[in-house]
């Protein structure tokens, strides 16, 4: 447990959400919370009652990428776990990672799995190879399978691997598929990659950021919506060339156009927001703009 950080990184995450997180960590871990913003509401409340937290704001929101770099930075251990402030550690989560650790020793990334999805991992497609399949399955123990990539939810991280110790995750994203594009990195540098069946965590998914009302419900949408596009054309420029990405993500620019003009006719502001801020993210993406859309409360 000595060896072992815990990253969580909060964006006015609420109260109850972050207690019942921070309660299934085993309490001779350290835990680094980093606040993507100017406060941590109730910080006394949370050092008080967690022995083994520290606390620190970033003044700004970085997003996930950046969030944990600077969460990264601040750790001394040989490994460090990344944990989102709405998942929720299962039963023995931490004698099996142990144990794991032991069987695996030599890993890059280890994922775990949703308990309500079973399989949050899997291989890349233009980088499958049936040879490096066929040689996961013969490494496979029972709970753990060789793979490509996992999801970001909750990552152990072996830091040793890792040269770069000030950025590990581009923070070029703001938002989503940040850690796909880390395991794309390490796949590319013959690094390796777990996905561990018995590391179970209940992800709650995307009620970290504190949404009080419908106004700011509907601006964490708009934020999401952007985001997801412009990320998307991102990463695959990045890992597979602009041509490439323009040619994947042509009928989703196409689609988002047409319904915009669609749910206009028909008076549907609800819709015709959604896919106004899906078409935006996109074409800024793809014209190189960089990922600085924010709305009001996500600052």
């Amino acid at each position: 447990m000595n060896s072992l950080s815990v990253i969580i990184v909060t964006f006015k995450t609420k109260k109850e959400i972050l207690i019942k997180c921070l309660n299934s960590i085993d309490k001779n871990i350290k835990i680094i919370i980093i606040e993507n913003s100017k406060n941590f509401n109730d910080k006394k409340y949370f050092l008080k009652r967690f022995k083994n937290l520290k606390i620190f704001c970033s003044n700004s929101n970085l997003g996930y990428g950046a969030g944990n770099n600077y969460g990264l930075r601040k750790v001394k251990t040989k490994y460090a776990m990344i944990l989102n402030p709405d998942a929720i550690c299962c039963k023995k989560f931490f004698k099996n990672l142990i144990n794991n650790i032991n069987q695996i020793k030599n890993f890059d990334v280890i994922g775990c799995r949703n308990k309500e999805k079973l399989v949050p991992a899997g291989f890349f497609e233009k980088n499958e190879d049936l040879s490096f399949k066929k040689k996961a399955k013969k490494n496979m123990l029972k709970n753990i399978e060789k793979v490509e990539w996992v999801k970001g939810f909750s990552l152990i991280l072996n830091l040793k691997k890792f040269e770069n110790k000030k950025n590990y995750f581009d923070e070029n994203f703001f938002l989503f598929l940040e850690e796909i594009d880390l395991c794309q990195k390490i796949i590319k540098k013959n690094g390796e990659i777990y996905f561990c069946k018995n590391l179970i965590v209940k992800h709650l998914g995307f009620k970290s950021s504190f949404t009080a009302n419908k106004e700011e419900e509907r601006n964490l949408n708009n934020l999401k919506n952007w985001h997801y596009m412009w990320s998307s054309f991102y990463y695959l420029k990045k890992n597979y060339g602009f041509f490439n990405a323009l040619y994947k993500m042509s009928g989703k620019f196409l689609s988002s156009l047409i319904k915009i003009i669609i749910f206009t006719f028909f008076f549907n502001s609800e819709k015709k927001e959604k896919y106004l801020y899906r078409f935006k993210g996109l074409l800024c993406s793809i014209l190189g703009y960089p990922s600085k859309f924010r709305t009001k409360n996500f600052y």
